[in-house]
């Protein structure tokens, strides 16, 4: 670790080896007026290659920074009506000051022609109708295409590899983080441009005192005031028939904002995770999150293909949502958020599996499971805030309620021969969470007060039959099967956890430097009660009391932190130093249950970032953290958390303890003069545990999992690079991107003879990318992804080798105007050295665009070649798995696509 750490330090310094050169200076008219905009440029001398450059502020007054081994430069001036200055300069820090002469010129004839990216500052300006395509009609379709940034298949946006931290539209942040809605259905045609600002702190009396290491996306429209949006109804043909239906209009006001969406479809397009919170803002904003389930119990699941969800997913969804921002006072600083959703879904999912277990002398397990799998939820959310330099405040209420149910067919065939199971899970929840930060000016000080309170309370029934689908060995009396002579069997589990955290800071500043201690106190506990059940004749039994627990985890922490931050023009610091005072404790007396745990840790954290040469950004981080396990790790009566999965903790077994450590560094090159942008990333992490997860297989198919004391370790090493570049003269944007990571972990398991392993599984595997888009061509334009991956595992039970192959190829062809013909292929191929499999999936389609009323009516037909069944070969450390999933069959859709205006 030690060698590593200096290893990054001497990285990052190899790039500012050379001193910074900052010239500053005023340049004003013939009458001594300060000329504003005027553009400064640092070159090479005697060559056009530019090295920083800078703009004058409103007073004329400028500055620019570089690094150069040269010992003179050329320094170049341009504004507009004044002739441009060229003077060759020493390259030291120095102030110079430059008068200007009109030069004021009759033009005959103007021609605007807007850059397609500036910067200015820390915000890169993008002009979208530079990068788009005819094909192209939301925000989500343009972005794709730009330079340094992606776009996930939920509508999540990454800048250089790292998502953003917020998302505003005229500079209001209306979806607070769940902006997938706005970035897949605002119309392409209403933006006027998409800024990032990078290092972004959303809040404001914090922007000058606590840097950020993230960038936020701020869509600026065309009009102040923009009622907007988009809408498709589709209809389908096949079994069964066809719906599609997107209603998403929108309202962008000075003082307004608001957002409705209902979609509904049984095509395959998941729709229910644009309310998903997609971007978490800062820390000192309070605690946000997307609220899920405490998931303990599950049925069997069918296994889902590496392709889009399109596919594959079987779905009748329903999903509506309702997004408010309002000023509810004469002040702008006060803004009211109110926000609801609600989905409906219900999904269908089958595969086929057959594995071959090193462990058990290549026996081989065959299992088809069918997945019906019904999703409820409901969820309010209330946000009031105040972000102004003179004061923040914000505090958010939350409201959610699912009511979800599972069911699985299953068929095995194992040494006990053919068996079939009927699984059923019910999971109701209820959650409320409630988080409220306030930072508060006393004199010259930041006092920030943050709490948060969280109560969930989740029950879930887990009901298996026949009996007779399980054949697990008797836990406590070896050598007999489990309920022989019962009907079916039911897994009861209860859990209500409450969180309480509050904490208290005061902010000295002190030139460029803030410092901020903090005092706070965090509590958690989760209260646990199972039960094991056999039905017989409809009477319902308790199994015993090996198979219940009545569990009482508590986790109080006690802390005090130092918060270091440094932003001054070329170096940010970001530090949090806390001292932490743990305090667990885990009772079960029927269980003999008795753990607790007393420790002080320290857990940095550390982000630093040096920018040079107006184009160039280093970084590093570092932190340490330690988890002492929860719940999961510490109740002592078997749980079916799976039909095939029965696990607990020893009752003698100490509390889990993880140690995890992770440095990282990053260089970073955008340039939005040339259109060039990239990145190189290295990253190593190091996790000690003292607990390890033994799986035992009890010879037909069953895993029983536990869990017993033995130190173990993993660590993995990460180094990657990524390229971008735009092509303005063949309007070609193209990226190449590669990855290696070598990861090692202890592991244990043990065999059906009772052969315990205890062994080190190393993985080396590269990912390479390639992304292309282009539309030179006024009749065609063209999309295309390519990845590959290859992967070598070993380990003392397995030697293998696994790869994989994946493009996707989007053309589209304008023969007449208003015509489009689309053509789509998917292609996945998957292997190994030992057997390989190829997965191709062709779509076509045709357009025609009422010009006039800006409508589409598209017909589109999906999957050509019917294929109705995905195949992948892989290995693992203990078996290989052969595994056939379902697909959605040949289908054809007619939509009307609009704008609501």
């Amino acid at each position: 670790m030690k060698h590593l750490s200096t290893l990054i330090v001497t990285f990052l310094f190899a790039f500012i080896s050379h001193a910074q050169t900052v010239v500053t200076g005023k340049i004003t008219d013939a009458d001594g007026h300060g000329i504003p905009s005027a553009s400064v440029t640092i070159e090479e001398q005697g060559k056009d290659a530019i090295m920083a450059f800078s703009i004058s502020n409103s007073k004329g007054e400028y500055k620019v920074t570089f690094t150069s081994a040269d010992s003179n430069v050329d320094l170049k001036i341009k504004a507009f009506n004044q002739k441009p200055l060229f003077q060759s300069i020493k390259n030291q820090t120095q102030t110079l000051n430059f008068n200007m002469e009109s030069d004021a010129t009759e033009i005959k004839e103007v021609k605007l022609k807007t850059k397609m990216i500036t910067k200015k500052g820390d915000t890169i300006s993008y002009d979208l109708k530079a990068f788009e395509s005819k094909a192209d009609r939301t925000l989500a379709d343009v972005l794709k295409k730009i330079p340094g940034i992606d776009v996930n298949a939920d509508g999540s946006i990454l800048y250089q590899g790292e998502p953003i931290n917020k998302f505003y539209v005229n500079g209001k942040d209306l979806m607070e983080g769940g902006y997938g809605t706005i970035n897949n259905s605002l119309p392409k045609d209403a933006v006027q441009k998409v800024e990032v600002m990078e290092n972004h702190q959303p809040v404001k009396i914090l922007q000058d005192k606590v840097p950020s290491e993230n960038a936020a996306i701020n869509v600026k429209l065309k009009n102040s005031v923009t009622m907007t949006g988009r809408g498709e109804v589709g209809t389908g043909f096949g079994e069964p028939w066809l719906w599609n239906v997107k209603l998403t209009p929108m309202f962008f006001g000075q003082k307004n904002q608001w957002v409705i969406n209902y979609k509904t479809n049984n095509n395959g397009d998941t729709v229910e995770k644009e309310g998903n919170i997609l971007s978490f803002g800062n820390r000192f904003e309070g605690r946000r999150g997307n609220v899920s389930q405490n998931d303990w119990l599950n049925v069997e699941n069918a296994t889902t293909p590496n392709l889009p969800e399109k596919r594959y997913l079987m779905n009748n969804v329903h999903y509506f949502s309702a997004n408010l921002l309002t000023n509810p006072f004469k002040s702008k600083e006060w803004e009211l958020k109110a926000n609801a959703s609600f989905t409906n879904n219900a999904v269908s999912r089958e595969s086929y599996s057959q594995t071959t277990s090193f462990l058990n002398n290549g026996a081989q397990y065959l299992t088809n499971i069918a997945n019906k799998f019904y999703t409820d939820k409901a969820k309010g959310e209330v946000i009031f805030t105040k972000n102004a330099k003179k004061g923040f405040f914000k505090n958010v209420t939350t409201f959610s309620q699912f009511w979800n149910a599972d069911r699985a067919d299953v068929i095995r065939n194992d040494i006990y021969g053919n068996r079939n199971g009927a699984e059923a899970i019910e999971s109701p929840t209820s959650s409320f969470q409630n988080s409220l930060s306030t930072i508060i000016p006393w004199k010259e000080k930041l006092v920030n007060l943050m709490s948060y309170v969280s109560y969930q309370n989740d029950k879930q029934t887990l009901q298996i039959s026949p009996s007779s689908y399980l054949k697990f060995n008797d836990l406590t009396n070896s050598g007999h099967f489990l309920f022989e002579n019962t009907d079916a069997v039911t897994q009861n589990l209860r859990i209500k956890s409450l969180e309480i955290n509050h904490s208290a800071s005061v902010g000295f500043s002190a030139k460029k430097w803030t410092f901020t201690p903090e005092v706070g106190f965090n509590f958690s506990t989760d209260q646990l009660n199972s039960q094991f059940s056999t039905i017989t004749n409809n009477v319902i039994s308790a199994y015993g009391k090996d198979y219940e627990n009545d569990l009482k985890f508590t986790n109080a922490v006690p802390y005090a932190s130092l918060g270091i931050n440094y932003k001054g023009d070329a170096w940010l610091l970001y530090s949090q130093l806390p001292f932490n005072f743990n305090n667990i404790k885990a009772d079960d007396p029927e269980r003999n249950v008795s753990k607790k745990i007393n420790k002080l840790t320290f857990e940095p954290t550390l982000y630093t970032q040096y920018s040079f040469a107006s184009f160039w950004k280093a970084s590093a981080s570092a932190n340490l953290n330690y988890n002492f396990g929860d719940t999961k790790d510490t109740y002592a009566g078997y749980i079916f958390s799976s039909p095939t999965s029965p696990s607990a903790m020893s009752a003698n077994n100490p509390i889990p303890e993880t140690l995890s450590k992770s440095v990282g560094s990053k260089l970073e090159y955008r340039n939005p003069l040339n259109n060039l942008f990239f990145n190189v990333t290295y990253r190593y992490s190091k996790t000690n545990r003292n607990i390890i997860g033994n799986s035992i297989n009890n010879g037909a198919g069953f895993i029983l999992t536990n869990f017993i004391e033995k130190d173990n370790q993993s660590n993995s090493n990460s180094m990657g690079a990524e390229i971008g570049k735009y092509f303005p003269s063949f309007k070609t944007n193209a990226s190449l991107s590669f990855n290696n990571t070598i990861s090692k972990a202890d592991a244990l398991t043990t065999d059906q003879n009772n052969v315990q392993y205890f062994f080190l599984n190393k993985v080396n595997s590269q990912t390479a990318g390639f992304k292309f888009n282009n539309t030179f061509f006024s009749w065609m334009s063209i999309d295309y992804n390519l990845s590959f991956n290859w992967s070598h595992q070993t380990s003392k039970l397995n030697d293998s080798k696994n790869s994989g192959f994946n493009h996707n190829l989007s053309t589209y062809f304008y023969p007449l105007a208003n015509h489009t013909i689309g053509f789509n292929w998917d292609q996945i191929n998957s292997g190994s050295n030992l057997t390989s499999y190829r997965n191709a999936f062709y779509d076509l389609s045709y357009q025609y665009t009422w010009s006039k009323k800006k409508i589409d009516f598209e017909l589109k037909w999906l999957n050509i070649a019917n294929r109705k069944v995905f195949e992948r070969f892989a290995t693992s450390a203990t078996s290989t798995d052969f595994t056939r999933m379902q697909l959605r069959p040949s289908q054809v859709m007619f939509t009307v696509k609009f704008n609501f205006k």
